[in-house]
């Protein structure tokens, strides 16, 4: 193998480390939001069982949902209603 060759061989190595960081990284930042978001989504669904302003903030995001899987998932779902009493 010449040092050229060597050296390109080296070179494609070196990509292919860095392409697989970088798959890396991207796979733990969207592990990461995927957390935040469910999070967030647990926080809010248990808010609107204590506050009715959490309940309208909800019932508004349900009217945002235009994907008919996404409308799916909520069917029969009923969301916790604050106590009135």
């Amino acid at each position: 193998m010449t040092p050229i060759e060597k050296a390109r061989q080296q070179v494609e190595q070196a990509k292919a480390r860095y392409q697989a960081l970088l798959a890396r990284q991207n796979a733990e930042e969207r592990k990461l939001d995927t957390r935040r978001k469910i999070i967030l989504g647990g926080l809010l669904i248990d808010a609107s069982g204590k506050d009715e302003r959490f309940a309208r903030v909800i019932d508004e995001l349900l009217k945002r949902i235009t994907r008919d899987h996404d409308h799916k998932a909520f069917e029969g779902w009923q969301k916790p209603e604050p106590d009135r009493s």
